[in-house]
């Protein structure tokens, strides 16, 4: 059988497999699950043509990581075959571990656990069924490879994880503000010391990334309306995931059945087996069915959730720079209590408060450094003359109140 397939990605053009390992791990089920799993989870519910899923953005990675090898190797740097596959690999691999609805799985469901260790432990399980062939992909995944800017590239701060996403997400929401030029990025990639280095003439580029990452953050993944949705299906689950631990049988797959009667935590999910089993079988669409279901349960609040999430009528999400003010945050609770007729201890699923976060560049995890025309390298921040950047590498934290509408 030819595995050297070729794919046609709406955002690149044909993207190519390169290899027959690499069409095998595509292939396999865990890697093939991604497609029934949203890129950007509530999204839709404010663009709707955001439905691309973490199997468009894993392709879309390893497309880039192939380009950037490529600058790499024509700037006079050796690359072994072996290395360009394991590289490949690790950015293909590098989202494997994510379940539906992360942060609503990670608040709820398994409490936690990180998407990036999960991605770790399947990729230790595909290790042993390919016989060790991903061995090298693992090391440089968790950064441990002695060449350290092939782990730049998949975990950095101008790597093509960041690079696809906001592309890609970008193209499906509509939203311009995230186009960024990443082919001159990667254009500009060399290495120095053996770390990963932009070239001064792309650091116009590179501001531009920083910038789009920001914005995006603000107008796509955190705009108020898609939060109000996510949160509505946090409560969803939370709520499912109490009234199985009373002992109350709710409809769900299987799989989702597992993490709603099991309390999965970061200690035995890793040391059970069955966690990851009934983990690598959950996608949206386990969700989706059960809210559907629930829709019509006996239980008041559940049902009444499922019905708002359903017909889109979200909590209202109010943004401030302030906590809420505690006593209107009490005569929101109250007259929530009295119109929905449901007890007061029960009232946090209708009225609560939490908080979000955004930070478009953190130069404490690791530096963009600019390799200047003299030979120097300079962080971005100090290399821009852009005045705003270095508030960039702030995190910006907002209060977020959340009520149901018409109260």
């Amino acid at each position: 059988m030819n595995k050297k397939k070729i794919i046609n990605d709406p955002v690149y053009g044909f993207i190519t497999i390169p290899s027959e390992l690499v069409f095998d791990l595509i292939s396999h089920r865990y890697f093939q699950r991604l497609r029934y799993i949203k890129q950007l989870a509530m999204t839709h519910i404010v663009y709707p043509g955001a439905l691309n899923t973490r199997f468009h953005h894993a392709l879309g990675a390893m497309h880039l990581m192939s380009l950037a090898l490529e600058v790499l190797k024509s700037k006079g740097h050796e690359i072994t075959p072996d290395e360009e596959e394991a590289a490949t690999i690790a950015i293909l691999l590098h989202d494997i571990g994510h379940g539906p609805f992360s942060h609503a799985l990670e608040h709820t469901l398994a409490h936690g656990i990180r998407h990036e260790d999960i991605s770790l432990l399947m990729m230790d399980k595909l290790n042993e069924e390919f016989g060790g062939r991903l061995s090298t992909a693992i090391q440089i995944f968790r950064g441990k490879y002695h060449r350290k800017f092939f782990c730049q590239l998949i975990s950095g701060q101008v790597d093509l994880d960041r690079m696809d996403y906001l592309n890609r997400d970008s193209f499906y929401t509509g939203v311009s503000e995230g186009v960024i030029s990443f082919d001159r990025i990667i254009k500009m990639f060399n290495i120095v010391d053996d770390q990963l280095v932009v070239e001064e003439k792309g650091i116009y580029s590179v501001e531009k990334f920083l910038i789009a990452r920001r914005l995006m953050y603000w107008q796509v993944y955190l705009h108020k309306t898609v939060v109000a949705g996510e949160q509505l299906l946090v409560k969803i689950l939370e709520r499912a995931k109490e009234l199985s631990a009373a002992g109350t049988s709710l409809f769900a797959t299987p799989a989702l059945q597992h993490f709603l009667q099991n309390d999965v935590n970061a200690t035995n999910f890793f040391d059970e087996e069955i966690h990851l089993q009934q983990f690598s079988k959950l996608d949206d669409q386990d969700i989706y069915a059960s809210v559907k279901v629930w829709a019509d349960n006996d239980d008041v609040i559940l049902s009444k959730l499922c019905r708002m999430l359903n017909a889109r009528k979200l909590y209202k999400v109010e943004i401030s720079n302030e906590p809420p003010d505690p006593q209107r945050l009490h005569r929101l609770a109250f007259q929530t209590s009295v119109a929905l007729d449901i007890p007061e201890e029960e009232v946090s699923y209708f009225v609560f408060t939490d908080t979000i976060t955004n930070r478009a560049y953190n130069a404490e995890s690791s530096n963009i450094n600019i390799l200047m025309k003299n030979g120097t390298l300079l962080d971005i921040a100090k290399a821009s003359d852009l005045s705003n950047l270095e508030s960039l590498d702030k995190t910006v934290k907002k209060h977020i109140l959340c009520y149901v509408r018409g109260i």
